[in-house]
Parts: C-alpha cells; sequence; structure tokens
C-alpha cells in the first residue's frame, strides 16, 4: 500500500528581529521627540518660555505677539520638520529593503534633484501655481529623477551594483541641479529657488501642514502595510517569489510610495539629502532586519533628527539661520564614504 503525502507549504525565513528593544526605541524615542518639539518651539530670535509655550498651545491668546509667533510660525514650522524627517527615513528604509541596495536614499538617487528641477520648471513657467499642485508636480519630477537614475545604472553590462547606482545618482543629481540652476538664471527665479538648494522648514504655514499631512499619512500607514512584504524582498526575490509574494505588484506599491514620501518632503522643504541613509541604518542595527519595525522606528528617529538639526540651525549663527541641509550632510557624508568603501568589491 502506497502513502502519499503532501509537502509542507514553504514557510517564512525566521529572520533576527527584537521586538523588546523595538519597543522600546519607539517609546523613547517618541518621548524625546515630544520633548524636542517643546524645545524647538522655544528657540529662536525671541526668547520664550516653556510656560508661555504651554499657554500658546492650549489657550491661545491672539493678542499676545509670543503666542502669534509660537502659533503661526514656531508651531507649524517644528511638525513639519518632524512630518519632513519621517518621510525621508520611510522612504530610505523602502529603498534600501526593496533594492537590497544600503547606498540607497532618495537625494543619492536623484528623486530629490527631480523635484526640484520640477518645481524649477513651475516657478519659471507658472508663477504662482498652488501648494497643492506643487506637490504633484513634485510627485512627477522624483520619478524623473529615479527613472533617469535607473536608466543610466542599467546601462553597465556587469549590471546594477549599489556602487554604480550611487554614481549614477551623482551624476543624474549633478546634471537636474544644473539645468534648474541654469532655469533659475535664465527666468531671473534664484530667490525662489535658494530656499530649495538649502533646505529648511522656516517658513512652513499652517495651509501647507494641511495640505500635505494627509499624503504623509496615507503614505506612512501603506508602508506599514508593506513592511512585511518589503522584509521578504530584502531577501532576495527568489526567496520572496518562493514564498508566493508578487514581487512586480509589490515593488510598484513600494514605489508610488516613495514618490509621494520624497516629492511631499520636497515640495515642503527642499532637497535634502542623506536622512534616508542614515536612518535606516541606525533603525536596522537598533532592531534588527523586520521592516515591521524598520519602518516605524526610521519615522521616529527620522522626526528626532530633523527637529535636532532645526534646533541646531537657529543656535549655531544667531540671529541667522544656518541650512539644514548642509548640517545634516555633516553627518551624511562620512557616512556615505564609509559605506560606499564596504561596497568597493562590487566596481
Amino acid at each position: 500500500m502506497s502513502v502519499h503525502t503532501e509537502a509542507a507549504p514553504q514557510s517564512t525565513p525566521k529572520l533576527r528581529s527584537r521586538p523588546v528593544t523595538a519597543t522600546i526605541v519607539l517609546f523613547a524615542g517618541l518621548a524625546v521627540l515630544l520633548m524636542g518639539l517643546a524645545l524647538s518651539i522655544s528657540v529662536g530670535a525671541a526668547d520664550i518660555q516653556l510656560s508661555t509655550v504651554w499657554e500658546a498651545v492650549f489657550q491661545f491668546n491672539p493678542d499676545i505677539t509670543q503666542h502669534q509667533i509660537i502659533q503661526e510660525l514656531r508651531l507649524p514650522r517644528a511638525l513639519a520638520g518632524a512630518l519632513v524627517g519621517a518621510c525621508f527615513a520611510v522612504a530610505g528604509a523602502i529603498m534600501q529593503g526593496m533594492t537590497r541596495n544600503p547606498l540607497a536614499d532618495s537625494g543619492l538617487l536623484g528623486l530629490n534633484a527631480g523635484a526640484g528641477f520640477v518645481l524649477a520648471l513651475c516657478f519659471a513657467f507658472l508663477p504662482g501655481l498652488p501648494f497643492m499642485q506643487l506637490i504633484l508636480y513634485s510627485f512627477l519630477g522624483a520619478a524623473v529623477g529615479a527613472f533617469m537614475v535607473y536608466g543610466v545604472g542599467s546601462m553597465s553590462k556587469n549590471g546594477l551594483t549599489p556602487v554604480r547606482l550611487a554614481l549614477a545618482g551623482a551624476a543624474v543629481t549633478a546634471l537636474l541641479v544644473a539645468v534648474s540652476e541654469g532655469v533659475a538664471i535664465y527666468f531671473n527665479i534664484g530667490q525662489d529657488l535658494a530656499f530649495w538648494y538649502a533646505g529648511g522648514v522656516a517658513g512652513t504655514k499652517w495651509v501647507q501642514l494641511k495640505i500635505m499631512t494627509p499624503w504623509v499619512v496615507a503614505a506612512l500607514i501603506a508602508a506599514l502595510l508593506l513592511s512585511r512584504s518589503i522584509t521578504l524582498l530584502s531577501l532576495g526575490d527568489e526567496v520572496a517569489t518562493g514564498l508566493g509574494q508578487r514581487t512586480g505588484w509589490v515593488k510598484l506599491a513600494c514605489a508610488i510610495v516613495v514618490l509621494v514620501l520624497a516629492g511631499t518632503a520636497v515640495s515642503a522643504v527642499g532637497a535634502i539629502g542623506f536622512v534616508g541613509l542614515v536612518i535606516p541604518h541606525i533603525a536596522r542595527s537598533l532592531v534588527g532586519v523586520d521592516y515591521r519595525w524598520i519602518i516605524p522606528c526610521s519615522a521616529v528617529l527620522g522626526s528626532l533628527l530633523m527637529v535636532i538639526a532645526d534646533i541646531g540651525a537657529r543656535m549655531i549663527n544667531p540671529p541667522y539661520e544656518t541650512p539644514i541641509g548642509t548640517l545634516i550632510a555633516l553627518i551624511g557624508v562620512p557616512f556615505f564614504l564609509y559605506l560606499a568603501r564596504k561596497q568597493r568589491r562590487e566596481l
């Protein structure tokens, strides 16, 4: 008598994750972020005490000048920094997991430069465009930048390695920035673009926050829903396919989320790089390789980095402000060189 047995379905590989550590990172990070937001609202040209900040937030009096400063200038600025930091960090985490490229970042792979280039065209040919439409054009520009980078990087006969992709991103970024500057000079819109080149959250208004927040929240929720699939993609396409993953659709969904996050962030604060490169690596070192933990931890840590950088930008040389992009680059460039050196054997 013959016995027929069915093959057991292939199970998901056990991943190195640290849920306890991840929970601690999330709660501790949120606590420090709240303190950072309070400090960010208090720091500025006008010296305002924390007690006044509390009153301005919860007992707003429009007749008090300090309350107006907090409500109209500092509060939206601090919240925008937190949102944008989460955008850049989560976009970088998704790109690193989806492409298995430790050098992936929206700034290094041309998305920020592409969005900035399309914004330059909008300022030149469509002045006075509403912020909502600027966000949509930023999505388009980010997609153009990514397409150009992957197109140039794929020309190599030896394949698309992480370092080649980073080099292609650097080349395309330089081209798009140069063309954007040329457009700015020819159409005399250099002052309008200076903010996006330097990067910063100064001048963010409530109307911008109201427009960008639904996009950001929806994209972050989508990233969390895709986190398990991103974890499988990070193990390789063959493993993901063997586990029943429809890799093509997952990558398309991830690409859309990245474009929304990067496009929204760039349209709001400019082309700030390296947040999406550094933060996911820090999160991964703390919580393991499971993207169900990496993505939320990256969002919290990215927000914290941007808020702290914004505080530093105001405190280094008061009453003048140092561009946030410059401060973050001081951390990001050495980190990028370190990662590139680890990947040098793939050249």
